[in-house]
Order: C-alpha cells, then sequence, then structure tokens
C-alpha cells in the first residue's frame, strides 16, 4: 500500500500528480499483482493524451542530412487498461486502411521503468522494443531500444547494426515531441537527431458539438 513517503516521492518526479489518496486507500487489501496491475499516476497522464493529434514528422538519413518532412498525419490514441496505444495515418483514413506506424506505451509498475514497443509498415525493421531507465521526470521520458539492424539505402540488403534512444517529451497539455536518436555500431561514436514525431492536439467535435446543444 502506498505511504505519505510514496505519494510524495510520486509527486515529486514532477512528471505524474500526487496519487489520489482514495486510491491508495482503496489498494488496502489487494494482493501485490491486484494493486500493481492498477492506474496509477503514469497511467492517468496517458488516459489524459488520448484522442486526435495532428502530427509532423521530420526524418534524418545520416548526420548533417536535410530533413524529409511530412505533415498532416493524424494520431489516434487510445487506452486498453494502463496501456496507450498510438496509430500514426494520414488524414482522411478514417478507417485506418492506411495506418503508417503504431506503438504501444505503458508503465510497469512492477518494474518501476516503461515499457514500449512500436512498428512502422514503412520499414524491414520489424517490431521495435524499448524500455526506460527509470520512471521519468521533468516532463520526459528516455527509453533504450534493443539493437537492431536496418538496411543500408541501395539495391544489397546490407544491414546496419543500429542503437536507438528516444526521449517523450509532454510539452504541455496539447503538445507533445518524440525524438529518436540513433548510433551506428562502425566504431565512430556519432549519435544523431533521426526522427522528430511533433504532436498538436486536436479540438475533440464531440465536446464541441455537445457544447452547442
Amino acid at each position: 500500500m502506498l505511504d505519505r513517503r510514496d505519494i510524495v516521492r510520486l509527486a515529486a518526479v514532477g512528471l505524474f500528480a500526487a496519487v489520489p489518496v482514495s486510491r491508495a486507500m482503496a489498494s488496502a487489501g489487494l494482493s501485490a499483482g491486484e494493486r500493481l496491475n492498477q492506474a496509477g499516476p503514469e497511467a492517468d497522464l496517458l488516459a489524459g493524451r488520448t484522442g486526435r493529434w495532428l502530427v509532423t514528422e521530420s526524418a534524418w538519413s545520416a548526420p548533417g542530412a536535410v530533413p524529409v518532412t511530412t505533415s498532416g498525419l493524424i494520431a489516434v490514441r487510445r487506452m486498453m487498461g494502463t496501456l496507450s496505444q498510438e496509430i500514426i495515418r494520414p488524414a482522411g483514413d478514417d478507417e485506418s486502411r492506411d495506418v503508417r506506424r503504431t506503438d504501444l506505451l505503458t508503465f510497469n509498475r512492477l518494474e518501476g521503468r516503461w515499457d514500449y514497443m512500436s512498428f512502422d509498415t514503412r520499414g524491414p525493421d520489424g517490431m521495435m522494443v524499448a524500455w526506460s531507465r527509470d520512471r521519468g521526470g521533468n516532463g520526459s521520458i528516455v527509453l533504450d531500444f534493443a539493437p537492431f539492424a536496418s538496411p543500408r539505402p541501395g539495391p544489397d540488403a546490407v544491414g546496419q547494426f543500429l542503437r536507438l534512444d528516444q526521449v517523450i517529451r509532454f510539452v504541455d497539455e496539447d503538445h507533445d515531441v518524440k525524438e529518436q536518436y540513433f548510433s551506428p555500431a562502425d566504431g565512430s561514436d556519432v549519435r544523431w537527431l533521426g526522427h522528430r514525431y511533433n504532436y498538436k492536439r486536436m479540438p475533440d467535435h464531440s465536446s464541441s458539438a455537445a457544447a452547442g446543444h
């Protein structure tokens, strides 16, 4: 059961609100598995960022490269228990027939860290998994991916072994940023910004319509 010290510590992190006292009291008498499977402040944070977001994607193929920018993408986020699912698709694809990318994000209360998975339909890299180093703070989460291979440009399927870390920043209630930094396994000690996803919250049309009646 969370005591006062736990609640103060969570609030001091700066990323999450304090656990409501009513929720902490409701956890009394539960098994460890039941208690740790309940929504905590991290899940509350994710639940508050569901809905539709306008996305601008920027990609750098190499250090110093000119970015390729794609605007007008739509991200749809929803909760499945304590897990956030995000789907990125083109605008107008309301039935999600042309999904470009999906990711899953949840806070593992047992391990005290974030679990993450992404899959991009535009490349052959497959499912990519990552974990945070801690619970995060100061409005950001840092995720380290399992090393993976990615094909180099050209006709030959020669894989380049890469390391990747991703920083998720919750700028404010209506603005998120995801930045991915790549490091090739070639002895160069190079790390560069390879991808940036810039999110702006879109108006909730259902709420607007209800307010008009």
